[in-house]
């Protein structure tokens, strides 16, 4: 696959980030194009995770540039609506209002922020259901589903407002592995559709398959970043050679 050429999605320069005395971002310059499928892997604490909740302005980050399309993300989140609405995000664990439908789940945002009248919010939610593949499960409440299920309806959620970037936060790490192939399936799909994606995952298979670029991680910086098949076959750096090493064998 070929990593598309239009105007970047995602560009991010110079970004740094701090917990506390941690600096957990260190200078990270990246571009994704549009159309384009990045996987981010690396160890655990390498600052995975804290890039793409910044990307989604869910983290406030100290200094540098994030913007998304032509709009700058600013380090005020209040500032930062009309980007922030570019981008939709799953996560490790499913988030779903318990209390809620399936159904109820995907169309509150709808009906509460897009003022969608409820019969439209169910025809666009159904219409993702069906893309996810779990349309009868519309009026089941996430307790009665599989963890597997409980993510596709996090996709489809996320979908329903129509963004132009998903994000992926090690979306099938909370999963059975018999569940992992059914969401990895899902986000083939939207791989194939076009959808530009970000995904934080230690799926190698899926990265191998369907990324344009893997980027991998290391302590707050971006140590190596190539097509897949330069980066399983011929890593440049020692630290990504251990990180396969680990995680392959």
């Amino acid at each position: 696959m070929q990593e598309h050429s239009l105007a970047p999605a995602i560009d991010i320069a110079a970004l740094n980030k701090w917990y506390g005395t941690f600096h957990v971002l260190k200078n990270v310059d990246l571009v994704v194009g549009t159309g384009s499928r990045i996987v981010i892997c690396g160890p655990s604490g390498s600052g995975k995770s804290s890039l793409i909740r910044c990307v989604n302005g869910l983290e406030k980050y100290e200094s540098g540039t994030i913007r998304l399309a032509d709009t700058p993300l600013e380090m005020d989140a209040a500032k930062s609506s009309a980007a922030r609405r570019q981008t939709g995000m799953v996560f490790q664990s499913f988030n779903l209002f318990p209390h809620l439908t399936v159904l109820a789940n995907c169309t509150l945002s709808l009906r509460r922020v897009q003022k969608k009248s409820r019969g439209a919010a169910s025809e666009i939610a159904m219409h993702f259901l069906e893309k996810v593949k779990i349309p009868e499960q519309a009026n089941k409440y996430p307790a009665e589903l599989s963890g597997g299920q409980q993510q596709r309806v996090a996709i489809a959620r996320a979908l329903c407002l129509n963004p132009r970037i998903m994000l992926f936060d090690e979306p099938t790490s909370a999963l059975d592995p018999e569940m992992v192939k059914e969401v990895l399936d899902v986000m083939t799909s939207l791989a194939r559709d076009g959808m530009t994606m970000v995904c934080v995952t230690h799926e190698m298979h899926f990265a191998r398959e369907v990324a344009d670029r893997i980027v991998f991680m290391d302590q707050g910086s971006i140590v190596e970043q190539s097509d897949p098949a330069s980066f399983f076959a011929a890593p440049t750096h020692a630290r990504t050679r251990a990180f396969l090493s680990n995680l392959l064998h």
